[in-house]
């Protein structure tokens, strides 16, 4: 028998570090922030999430539909149980989905240095992509680490961590083609794809290694609310990746991908760390009839900690970026960029904090694929006001950027000033930190 709990049906309403309790007759009163979590719904104004009826999960669900779990088996049971009846699933502790490592979900004779010796440039070549015996047994052993590590959430669902330490350790969460869903209070390890793909046509036929698996990806999916998290690569960081070829074997995809039409998404006080591809707000050029007009997201109060780009990369959506802290390191400071301007893309930034080591470039915190304007405002660099765009076009004049995202945002709850950003997203943001 699973566990059964949260009996009383009271839904709050969360602004800031206060929960609005929503009486029976529909009147607010201020209190402190209660443990329930599950019961928490997004706040009014807090982001776009807030907009077009708001983002609830499943603090609705009876009690039937609550679920208390510390397997990855448990945890996909739950998610399968009750279709898209609103359902609060809490994690307890670390759930691990790939317990048994990769060797698990090899098959078809796979093997690494069999797949070497026969896709190396010096015997294989550049001219085409990568065919044979090793090739289709990689897609198998991939095939079955797919089916193993994705988890597809269901409409009306909130996922919580219990406590301070509690979380999913290389599981994928698909929120695909649903809507209203809520993730709060856990640490989410990147998937690490076992059976990277070697690309000899890629990078200009210089070759490259490719992976599947982000930690999170909304995929044509409405009203998500990801908040009080920590996403980061953890146990397998990429600078501990081999290099074959010349190339890094890369293993990890993006953190948290927001693509095909999505809509309406708050991003709150998270922690983004350790990681190089982070975030994708739209993930292609050819997607203008899923993308145009949607994409809404919204950023807030989230620390961006060695984090080397897309934080975030935009296509298409209005996307207001606002009081978050970005923490570049030593090692990434010749080849990083924070805001990445792409096609059709309506990006504001504003009032947020960037720490950058002696040296960097600050002209590099911007970077344009597609000549389409962004506003950046109120921006601070190692404690001082910045004109990101202006620097920007002073160091790197071939990628010119015109200001002036073209809307202004109105969903935002409280704004703080950019200089006090470090220490307020140090103290509250991330996994165990919802105050």
């Amino acid at each position: 028998m699973r566990p059964r709990y949260w009996h009383v049906h009271v839904m709050t309403s969360v602004v800031g570090c206060t929960a609005l309790v929503l009486g029976v007759t529909g009147t607010g009163v201020a209190q402190a922030q209660g443990r329930d979590l599950g019961r928490q719904v997004l706040g009014a104004g807090d982001g776009w999430g807030s907009a077009e009826g708001g983002t609830t999960g499943g603090s609705a669900a009876d009690a039937d539909h609550v679920y208390t779990v510390t397997t990855w088996a448990q945890f996909k049971a739950a998610l399968r149980d009750g279709g898209d009846a609103p359902k609060i699933i809490k994690v307890k502790g670390m759930i691990d989905a790939v317990a048994e490592g990769c060797e698990a979900f090899v098959t078809g004779g796979y093997d690494l240095q069999q797949y070497l010796k026969d896709y190396d440039p010096a015997v294989y070549g550049n001219d085409q992509v990568a065919k044979g015996p090793q090739e289709d047994a990689r897609v198998a052993s991939m095939a079955n680490q797919d089916s193993a590590i994705k988890a597809g959430i269901p409409s009306n669902t909130t996922i919580v961590g219990v406590g301070r330490n509690s979380g999913i350790l290389g599981g994928s969460l698909q929120i695909k083609g649903v809507s209203n869903v809520i993730v709060r209070n856990l640490t989410i390890e990147a998937p690490l794809d076992c059976f990277p793909k070697w690309d000899p046509t890629d990078d200009d036929h210089t070759g490259n290694w490719n992976s599947e698996y982000d930690a999170v990806v909304v995929f044509g999916t409405d009203h998500v609310w990801l908040d009080h998290n920590t996403f980061t690569d953890g146990r397998h960081p990429d600078s501990e990746r081999p290099v074959y070829f010349g190339k890094v074997f890369q293993q990890h995809d993006g953190l948290t991908d927001i693509v095909r039409g999505s809509n309406y998404v708050t991003v709150s006080w998270n922690r983004f760390q350790d990681h190089d591809k982070n975030m994708l707000i739209g993930n292609s050029d050819s997607t203008a009839a899923l993308d145009a007009g949607k994409l809404k997201v919204t950023l807030h109060h989230n620390r961006f900690d060695g984090i080397l780009q897309r934080s975030p990369r935009v296509r298409f959506g209005q996307v207001d970026v606002y009081n978050n802290h970005y923490v570049v390191t030593e090692e990434q400071k010749d080849d990083y960029y924070i805001f990445g301007v792409g096609l059709s893309s309506q990006l504001h930034a504003s009032d947020n904090a960037i720490t950058l080591p002696a040296g960097a470039s600050v002209g590099k915190a911007l970077k344009r694929w597609n000549d389409s304007p962004l506003t950046a405002e109120n921006n601070y660099v190692n404690g001082r006001p910045t004109d990101l765009i202006a620097v920007h076009n002073a160091e790197i004049p071939s990628e010119f950027l015109r200001s002036g995202a073209g809307w202004t945002p109105t969903l935002r709850t409280e704004v703080d000033s950019p200089r006090a950003v470090p220490g307020i997203v140090a103290n509250r943001a991330g996994a165990g930190k919802v105050c």
